[in-house]
């Protein structure tokens, strides 16, 4: 693609009330790019006129000729129509091509969107929408973007949350923005307009009684044993497809109490664990807390006991145990 216009300049002009006439969405941010799409559904079209003006089509069921038609007919008792277009990578390069003349010349009254889920599109009928400044990539966050996504989400619900807030629950909840939507909603039930701290995300995490990998990896990185199997086999009931997700997630605690050890035994403190780790300072606090249990010959055993843990769940052995005799063998380590 040769431009990209990001989701917050759509949603600029979704407020002002007026869209371009035509988009094309794409990339595999599916989260982001439905919650954007629902907003246009709700907010562009008024309720009491939106089955006679919003259409959705499929690339692999319907004819550009019938979506054309549809885009250049005028709205009825609303001042816009919308028109979806969803698999529009179903339809061949060929076929494509015979939308390229109603884009550079649409119907202003149509909003007329193209959706894909690939991260990258080639070809002319892709290029003419980069070029027109159409494109709209939905690329998943990065890391260090989920907290700003957060606090914005949060907000816009009418959430007052604060960043070390938002920064716990990202932590205990994890990257997918499903299911920190999701968390969201929990909270502003619970707490309305209140201003939310990290003692309400997680006065919500033991009410809801969920056993997040957060509170796993922080009950091994204590060496809690009989504790730490507990919560395992609890997560384990709740996330039947989680051991990667535990491997990985170890991995990167070891790995943070090996680089935090080091920082401290050279005299810093916390606050240069926060700074030099990019992480907040209540995290910072507890790795540095968490590190006391652990000398540099358990971390170095650590991380071969995650190594050969992650071969055999990827050579198909059961998981559960795989799990429970790592983790007893981490928490045995003194």
């Amino acid at each position: 693609m040769s431009r990209d216009t990001s989701p917050e300049h759509v949603l600029k002009q979704l407020e002002k009330g007026k869209l371009s006439p035509v988009y094309l969405f794409y990339g595999t941010g599916e989260f982001r790019l439905e919650n954007v799409l629902n907003r246009i559904r709700n907010n562009f079209i008024p309720e009491s006129a939106r089955d006679l003006n919003l259409q959705v089509f499929y690339g692999d069921k319907d004819s550009p000729a019938d979506i054309i038609d549809e885009a250049r007919s005028l709205p009825f008792l609303s001042e816009n129509r919308l028109i979806i277009v969803r698999r529009v990578d179903n339809f061949s390069a060929q076929t494509l091509k015979t939308f390229i003349p109603y884009i550079e010349q649409p119907v202003e009254s149509t909003c007329l969107i193209f959706v894909s889920g690939k991260p990258k599109l080639q070809g002319k009928f892709y290029t003419k929408l980069g070029d027109m400044g159409a494109a709209i990539n939905f690329r998943e966050l990065r890391d260090n973007q989920i907290v700003p996504w957060l606090l914005k989400t949060a907000k816009d619900m009418g959430l007052t949350m604060e960043p070390q807030a938002c920064a716990y629950l990202k932590e205990i909840v994890g990257k997918q923005l499903r299911d920190l939507h999701s968390e969201l909603e929990k909270l502003y039930l619970c707490y309305g307009e209140a201003n939310v701290g990290v003692e309400e995300v997680r006065e919500l995490a033991i009410r809801s009684r969920t056993y997040t990998i957060f509170e796993l990896i922080d009950e091994i990185s204590s060496k809690r044993r009989a504790e730490s199997i507990v919560v395992l086999n609890r997560f384990m009931d709740e996330e039947k497809d989680g051991a990667l997700r535990v491997i990985g997630m170890l991995n990167r605690q070891i790995r943070l109490i090996w680089q935090a050890t080091s920082i401290i035994r050279k005299g810093g403190r916390s606050t240069d664990v926060a700074a030099k780790l990019r992480i907040l300072p209540f995290l910072a606090k507890k790795v540095v807390g968490q590190s006391k249990n652990w000398r540099e010959n358990d971390l170095e055993q650590a991380v071969n006991l995650l190594y050969k843990a992650d071969g055999l769940l990827k050579s198909g052995s059961r998981a559960r145990l795989i799990l429970e005799n790592l983790v007893l063998s981490l928490c045995d380590s003194r």
